[in-house]
């Protein structure tokens, strides 16, 4: 019996110095670990994060068209070159007689004009552009409001995995401590072969537990780290979880009406809706400019020279040629739309629905709002009860456990009612636990939709 017992202390003695060393070996890994705080790593999601870096390029191209519809408003100006040699009959501009030879000639000239009228419609489209240029800096506001929440999601994800995994943990020893009294009671002939089997089958069920832990904390910093646009295998950090204030302070009541007037302020999405129905509204006008009268001032300058080969009359010089042929001019344009075929009539009518249509989704974004603050709040408040409950219910599964293991040291209970009790205790943690994040997350939702920072 006593070399059964001292082999089983080797091995336990072996495993203990195993798992010393592994936890030195961690505490050195964790030193060089970054600590990433919820803003940090909110941060850097902002800057890396390539969903926000097209969004950016897509304002930049609507900056582009704003100042490309502003320089409309500018007076083309062109020049014009060419030469050219013909064979064949030809008019002399020296004496302006017909002959048939080979003649080069060349031309050139300048031209600009001016658009004075056309129905505002550069204007129009200039105070189109502009509000597009808002919608876009909105949606870029709106991508990034949306990756805040998924980096807060991600990051209370990992927080509350990290207390699953120590919770494992510890209730992994005390299985572990529970087959060792059961093996030494046991071999004083106090136990059978069933209650060995039965603490074994805890061990497994606690190292299984861990394990999964393990991995669901594994997938949980992958997803942070993929949002903010790190590689997996570079990625060496830990987070900060909250403190006892934060779950204090999570505990607030608020106004379905005041969250959602404060946000109607500020949110992006309401933002973005409003600017893409006065964008939408303001491409009327465009269109509208289409029935209107277009009335251009044009100018020019020109000249030309040629010379003819094996002519018998010479060839003036090309500086009294350029001058000979110099001429300038003036024009004002009026064009009249009169029929078209419908199509300022069609883009009218396009322009119109989808005015409409816009509209209708900023009246849809609004009342959406409404609806998730509405059930934010409401999934707050549920928060606050389950965590309070499952407070309770913790405290008192952990005073009947250790009442129980008290009376199962002495012998008055025996390993079934022990080791239920101990699974009531572990399964009331776990749910503490999730309460506890959970309510903490609800909190952070309401800071989201009143634009606070969202931090601890």
């Amino acid at each position: 019996m006593k070399i059964v017992t001292n082999k089983r202390l080797l091995s336990k003695f072996v495993i203990l110095t195993g798992i010393g060393f592994l936890s030195i070996g961690l505490s050195f890994s964790v030193q060089a670990q970054e600590v990433l705080t919820m803003q940090q790593a909110i941060d850097r999601m902002l800057q890396n994060n390539l969903t926000i870096k097209q969004g950016a390029l897509n304002i930049n191209t609507l900056a582009v068209n704003l100042v490309q519809s502003k320089a409309a408003l500018y007076p083309t100006l062109n020049g014009s070159s060419g030469n050219s040699l013909s064979f064949g009959r030809v008019l002399n501009t020296t004496n302006y007689s017909v002959s048939t030879n080979k003649t080069l000639q060349s031309s050139g000239s300048l031209a600009t004009s001016v658009n004075l009228f056309g129905g505002f419609t550069l204007m129009n489209q200039i105070r189109q552009n502009k509000l597009l240029l808002e919608a876009g800096n909105s949606n870029l506001d709106k991508i990034k409001n949306d990756l805040i929440l998924q980096v807060v999601t991600a990051y209370f994800q990992i927080v509350y995995n990290d207390d699953l995994l120590k919770a494992s943990k510890e209730q992994l020893d005390v299985a572990v401590q529970t087959l060792t009294r059961e093996e030494a009671l046991m071999d004083a002939g106090n136990k059978t072969l069933a209650d060995i089997s039965q603490a074994k089958a805890q061990v497994a069920t606690a190292e299984l537990n861990v394990t999964n832990a393990q991995n669901s904390l594994t997938i949980s910093y992958l997803t942070l780290s993929q949002l903010m646009e790190m590689r997996s295998d570079t990625a060496n950090y830990v987070v900060v979880a909250p403190t006892l204030q934060e779950i204090v302070m999570a505990q607030k009541n608020y106004s379905i009406n005041d969250v959602y007037n404060s946000s109607l302020e500020i949110f992006p999405d309401i933002k973005l809706a409003k600017l893409n129905t006065q964008a939408a509204k303001k491409a009327i006008d465009v269109a509208k400019g289409g029935y209107s009268p277009v009335i251009s001032l044009n100018g020019g300058l020109g000249s030309y020279y040629s010379y003819i080969f094996n002519s018998p009359i010479p060839n003036l010089a090309f500086s009294r040629q350029v001058s000979n042929a110099f001429n300038q001019y003036v024009g004002l344009n009026l064009s009249i739309p009169i029929f078209n075929g419908l199509t300022t009539r069609s883009n009218v009518k396009r322009a119109k629905i989808t005015y409409e249509d816009n509209k209708i989704q900023e009246q849809l974004a609004k009342n959406n709002l409404n609806k998730v603050i509405a059930q934010a709040i409401a999934d707050l408040r549920a928060a606050d009860s389950r965590y309070k409950s499952n407070e309770n219910t913790f405290n008192a599964q952990k005073d009947a456990f250790n009442v129980i293991e008290q009376r199962y040291n002495v012998g008055l209970v025996n390993s079934l009612d022990y080791n239920t009790a101990r699974t009531n205790r572990n399964k009331a943690e776990t749910d503490f636990i999730q309460a506890k994040y959970d309510l903490l997350f609800r909190s952070k939702v309401i800071d989201y939709y009143l634009g606070k920072q969202i931090t601890f």
